[in-house]
């Protein structure tokens, strides 16, 4: 029997400015993702924490029905959010960014809230999966500045939507999996920093997921490391589970029925 299975990789730094990780990450047969905490002092880091616990739980098992339960995700990483701002209220205001993708038996299905990313290469394509939940991107989709202008505005990390103690609504999206596609995860650490065409370049030129990662993670510090930088990277691959072959169990059904005559001949003698 086949299965599909992500062949990853991952990498992190906390860059050459800040002074504390606030990112997580999961890489998993099943189950990719990322989350940027977002805050500073308001404890960022433990938002992409417990965030990131709470994915974890959900890669130990198979869902039933993905999309509904990467949203029962969203909602307890919000209710422990939540509980850790009641118990320190020092840390009002800290909330993550998440982007995670769950590979089933035919498809990918993508949770996204924030301004961490998704890619995709397949064949010839290379798309950006997600869209960023930012002050900038509303102004690009409003018409007001062009993707360019995007890069370099002064407001490109102000985020409108992240998960925290207050409700917001986070994107749900399946999209088909084929073997061979390529999806790569990442903080704004990588896409603030490293262009998308010097991205693509780097996901097509390195064929093992860790080493592009790596090189991905490496770029984005050669550029400055602003900001910490984690990017994973996920290829969708064949998975065989072990067959038990009919004649295996044939024979083993013999061995036992010989077993029992042997026995009950010694019986009798």
């Amino acid at each position: 029997m086949t299965e599909l299975r992500w062949r990853y990789g991952a990498a992190t730094d906390v860059g050459k400015v800040r002074d504390l990780n606030e990112d997580s990450h999961l890489a998993s047969r099943r189950l990719l993702a990322v989350a940027d905490g977002v805050g500073g002092a308001a404890a960022g880091e433990v938002a992409s924490g417990v965030t990131i616990a709470e994915v974890t739980r959900l890669a130990r098992r198979s869902p039933v029905e993905a999309s509904a339960e990467l949203g029962a995700v969203v909602e307890a990483a919000r209710d422990r959010i939540r509980a850790a701002v009641a118990e320190n209220p020092e840390s009002e205001g800290m909330a993550t960014t998440l982007t995670g993708l769950w590979l089933g038996d035919n498809a990918v299905d993508i949770v996204h809230i924030g301004d961490s990313r998704a890619y995709q290469v397949r064949g010839e394509d290379f798309v950006q999966v997600t869209v960023d939940d930012s002050y900038v991107q509303h102004l690009v989709d409003e018409g007001a500045i062009t993707p360019a202008e995007a890069q370099d505005h002064p407001y490109k990390s102000v985020v409108t939507r992240v998960l925290q103690a207050n409700p917001a609504p986070a994107h749900f999206e399946t999209r088909p999996a084929l073997i061979g596609d390529r999806y790569m995860l990442c903080s704004d650490g990588l896409s603030d920093v490293v262009d998308d065409a010097v991205i693509e370049n780097v996901l097509r030129d390195f064929a093992d997921p860790q080493a592009a990662a790596d090189e991905l993670v490496r770029l984005a510090l050669e550029g400055g490391g602003p900001d910490n930088v984690t990017v994973v990277v996920g290829d969708v691959a064949e998975h065989r589970q072990p067959r038990r072959w009919p004649w295996v169990v044939a024979a083993a059904g013999v061995v036992l029925v010989i077993a029992a005559i042997v026995v009950a001949l010694a019986l009798r003698g």
